[in-house]
């Protein structure tokens, strides 16, 4: 092919094709030697005093019952567990461990910010994974090509405005399908500022969710429920607020019509 023929080939799709500064092998390294240290200790502890796992209710029973150290480890596994590929869901454990008759700590604010913190610091390494993935996917060409497409670009403009509020207010509430986490890494937001809005919203979310539990117990899903109504409100809101702005635009012209036709009468 001559060299007057050929496209130039987009920035962004360059990086995207594995010059993006990133080292998944690393990452991945790191993670599963967090995994295996925390799976090492949960079996020093089950050997020492262990669980029936007969089925998977007397499993969660079981856990219930076991000592902070099992149950805070179970809990921080799970979670780090716990991502896009892996949907399992994460609002039943953390009630579980923050229960007043079952909980972690002794008392109600000892409770809430242990699982707030462990649950936290879980679920953004778990998040990091979704990164890191979305990171490796995007290195494929064909892939890649989904930043080309007019979707993408309207939501690279949404997630642009605000990016650290979107992915805070993503990890916040529990929205079924996390849209900022696959945009941050299609947009190569930074992974310190990602990591620390991942922190902060679910630190949060946890926090309400324990407090709640641990004064309501078996009632403790009203703030998941609670989370997940005020999520639908916002959006739906911001569907309303996005009609009504495209409806200005409109209205404009008619108006300056309207004037006009005034003058000459």
């Amino acid at each position: 092919m001559d060299e007057s023929t050929r496209q130039p080939i987009d920035p962004q799709l360059a990086r995207a094709l594995g010059n993006d500064g990133i080292s998944v092998r690393r990452w991945f390294a790191v993670y599963l030697v967090l995994l295996l240290g925390l799976g090492g200790a949960l079996a020093y502890l089950l050997q020492r005093d262990p669980l029936p796992c007969d089925s998977w209710e007397s499993f969660k029973s079981s856990v219930a019952l076991a000592g902070p150290g099992v149950k805070l480890l179970v809990f921080g596994i799970y979670l780090m567990l716990s991502c896009t590929f892996i949907p399992l869901n994460t609002s039943w454990i953390v009630a579980a461990v923050a229960m007043e008759e079952y909980a972690v700590a002794d008392e109600l604010w000892a409770t809430v910010v242990v699982v707030a913190v462990v649950g936290a610091m879980a679920s953004t390494v778990a998040n990091l994974n979704d990164y890191h993935v979305f990171t490796l996917l995007l290195r494929s060409k064909r892939i890649s090509r989904v930043r080309n497409t007019r979707t993408y670009r309207v939501a690279a403009k949404w997630f642009d405005r605000a990016p650290f509020a979107i992915t805070f207010i993503f990890n916040l509430l529990p929205i079924p399908f996390d849209v900022a986490r696959m945009m941050a890494a299609t947009h190569r937001y930074p992974r310190l500022p990602f990591a620390a809005a991942n922190f902060t919203g679910r630190l949060f979310r946890y926090a309400i969710i324990a407090y709640v539990t641990y004064r309501l117990a078996d009632k403790g899903w009203i703030a998941a429920v609670t989370l997940l109504a005020l999520a639908v409100v916002l959006g739906v809101g911001r569907i309303v607020m996005s009609l009504a702005g495209r409806d200005v635009p409109r209205s404009a012209p008619e108006r300056a019509d309207q004037k006009t036709q005034g003058d000459c009468t």
